[in-house]
Order: structure tokens, then sequence, then C-alpha cells
């Protein structure tokens, strides 16, 4: 599967047979078929009309619209995962707190384990700073045990901040100086890395909530990132050990320039990257398109076997009601005073 990316002026889309038109200026510049899509992605002044956006959700294809200049994501979501005991699940066991908790230890885990793995690779890659990396690897080695045994999800997010911080301070040892990275900042990021960092997080938090839907869950349901109006906060919990991932990916961009500091404006918006240098990241965010999908088709798998158990009882209840249904039904049928 792959995506569509359209990141251009005055362009409509529009539906022909099983294909997707792209028109500028009234001329059909290009035809893309429906089937091998995945996503599409709309950035600027673009149109598209009604009847595309409905062969889009009939084909299960997710539209993520990236809205003013910092790209804020709307989503249109395609058809949904028909089975409703998924979505009842998850949100009994949002009202269960030692689940929740159970189920974010397990989450922090995972982010801090691979928080580890990633430096331990960029230690064999970067000698030169093996002594910020190794500092920074044994303190997230102790947040990582710390947090299976963390006794509430309060505990769990300041034991997820401190590895944090030792895990981004040995980023920086590894980010050239010249892309003036000196830990994680946003809401603006403030330099060209954490820019492209927070468009990567942006990108990867919408595929996520729109494969939640897909697979029959509600996005804004979360278990260790509380209800918040207008957050999907699930997605931001399956976010969390995929932002390694991300890290990994941003961090190919500039080691390979494929993603220049020239592509980058300082703007009152915050560090903000150029037209020029999207094609250049979204090119490269399709080429690793598969790869990034994968991890995510594979959180969401993680997340479904942590709720099965609590599936299994309305399946059985369900099956009770059709048994009961069925009876009810017969003992009418042979009524005699009907």
């Amino acid at each position: 599967m792959s995506s569509l990316i359209v990141d251009r002026r005055g362009v409509h889309l529009a539906l022909d047979g099983n294909a997707i038109v792209i028109r500028e200026d009234e001329e059909r510049v290009a035809t893309i078929p429906i089937q091998p899509l995945s996503r599409v992605f709309l950035k600027g002044d673009v149109s598209v009309s009604a009847n595309l956006l409905g062969k889009l959700g009939e084909a299960g294809v997710g539209v993520i619209i990236l809205a003013g200049r910092r790209g804020k994501p709307a989503l249109m979501l395609a058809r949904p995962h028909n089975d409703a005991r998924r979505r009842v699940a998850q949100i009994l066991k949002a009202f269960d707190e030692p689940f929740a908790l159970e189920f974010s230890r397990a989450l922090v885990h995972r982010k801090c384990e691979g928080q580890r793995f990633f430096l331990l690779e960029l230690r064999q890659r970067y000698p030169g700073v093996r002594l910020e990396l190794t500092h920074a690897i044994r303190q997230i080695e102790k947040a990582a045990v710390d947090a299976q045994s963390a006794q509430s999800i309060g505990a769990l997010r300041g034991i997820e901040g401190h590895a944090a911080r030792y895990y981004f301070s040995g980023l920086k040892a590894v980010v050239p100086d010249s892309w003036g990275f000196h830990g994680r900042n946003r809401r603006p990021p403030r330099d060209p890395f954490n820019a492209l960092l927070s468009l990567t997080y942006t990108l990867m938090h919408a595929e996520i909530a729109l494969s939640l839907f897909g697979a029959g869950f509600d996005p804004f349901v979360g278990f260790y990132h509380a209800l918040s109006f207008g957050r999907e906060s699930l997605a931001s919990d399956l976010l969390e050990p995929l932002r390694v991932v991300c890290d990994r990916f941003c961090l190919e961009l500039i080691r390979n320039e494929t993603v220049r500091k020239e592509h980058f404006s300082q703007t009152e918006s915050g560090c903000l990257l150029g037209k020029a240098g999207r094609q250049h990241f979204y090119g490269a965010y399709e080429h690793a398109g598969n790869d990034l999908r994968s991890a995510i088709e594979q959180e969401v798998e993680w997340l479904s076997d942590w709720l099965k158990a609590a599936e299994e009882p309305l399946a059985a209840a369900e099956e009770a009601w059709e048994a009961f249904a069925s009876a009810s039904d017969s003992l009418a049928a042979s009524d005699p005073l009907e």
C-alpha cells in the first residue's frame, strides 16, 4: 500500500472510475489509481470533489488534511471496523484503573527499551560521543526497570520524562552542532531538527488514529493519556513507543542531507520547513512508508492482544443473548394463543 501526497496550490482532485484525477488550471496533469492507496495527504490550496471523498472512504483510504503553516492535521476517516465489541471492551477497560496502570507500565517500559536500543546502535556508529551515550543509556535502563513497578500513572509520567531528558541529551550528541539542537522543544519547535521531529510525530499520530479507527477502536479513548477534548488519546498512547522510529527517520534525513538547514526558516510561528524541503521530506516519508506503517500495525496488534480478554465475556454475552432471542422466537411461533 502507498500514499498520495498533494502539496501544491490551485489543484483539484476528482473521481474518474476507480482513479483520482488531478487537475491544475483545468488541465489534467495526473491520474492515480485508488486501489493501491492507503492514505491521502493534502496540504495547501487543494480542492476535492465529494464523489472522490466518498469513494476513498468506501475503499478504506483515510484522508489527512494538513492545515495552516504548521500543518495541524484534520482527519477524514474511512469506514470503521464492524465489530463493536472492540470499542465496548476498550471503553470498559479505560475506566478500569488497575488495567490502565498495567497497560501504561508496559507501554512506558517498551518506549524506554526502544530508546535504549537506538542509543546502543548510535554508540556503535559514533564512537566519539561514547561517554555521553553510555550515560544516557544507563539512565534509560534504570527508567525501564522503574516503569515496571510504578504505583500510579502520575509516577510513570515522571519516569518517562526522566528517561526522555537523558534520551534527548544522547541524541543531541549525534546531531551536528550546526543544526542548533539542544534537546526537545515544541509548540512551536525552535530549531530545524525539532521541526522535523514535530512534523514526523504529527504525521505518525494521524496515521495511528486512522489505523485504530479502521481496526475498530476509538482513537479518542486512551489508557496512559487521559481523556482530553479534541485529542486522540489512544493514538497518543501508541505513538509513545513509535517516537524512536520517527527519531531514527529524522536523523537519517539530515545524515543523508535529504533535508538541509537552508530548507527551514525562522518565523514568529517557530522554525518551519519550506516548500522545497517539504517535497524532499514527503518523498522520504513515503519511501519509508511501508516500514512506518508496519510498525503501526504491530502496535495495533499489541493493543488488540491486551484487550482480547475484555472482548471474550462480551462475545459470550452476545451468544447467550442470541440463544435467548432464538428460543423466544421459537416459543412465540408455537404459542397456541396466537
